[in-house]
């Protein structure tokens, strides 16, 4: 490779991945005001929605653990959601054994939910799992409340 071709690929590189961090960005950011949107009641209700919160993109079918440390005493909320239409995802909570540990969950849509009430104090594994989806990936957020109880 000669050296001034070798100056125009790299700024042009650098540019194309500029342009394309805020699109993906912006679905993350869209995705995450429809999570907060969903726990809004749940906020009315006295639950404490966290600041923290998880997002990505995903393609249909692809699964992500997300590790959060729950409390025993607390009860704990997710909400998993997306701006695509169409998309339908869903959120499940285990153990750090791996097992199922959830006292509720739903699926509608962009949105799902899963509910816990810690049995022990631990690390606890958030699977966000992306089940259909028109386009070829797809963004989502993850926030999570809580409440003593």
């Amino acid at each position: 490779m000669n050296w001034p071709a070798c100056q125009f690929r790299w700024p042009a590189a650098l540019l194309v991945l500029l342009l394309a961090a805020p699109a993906a960005r912006a679905l993350v950011d869209d995705a995450l005001s429809f999570a907060y949107e969903a726990a809004n009641p749940y906020a009315e209700r006295g639950w404490i929605i966290r600041e923290d919160a998880w997002g990505g993109d995903l393609g249909q079918g692809d699964k992500k653990a997300v590790t959060a440390q729950l409390f025993r005493g607390n009860s704990y909320i997710f909400f998993l959601a997306t701006d695509i239409d169409g998309a339908a995802l869903r959120v499940n909570i285990y153990d750090a054994e791996g097992n199922l540990a959830e006292n509720k969950s739903w699926q509608r849509g962009r949105f799902a939910y899963a509910e816990i009430k810690p049995r022990s104090t631990g690390t606890y594994y958030a699977i966000v799992e992306i089940i259909s989806s028109p386009g070829e990936r797809t963004g989502w957020a993850l926030v999570y409340g809580f409440q003593r109880k």
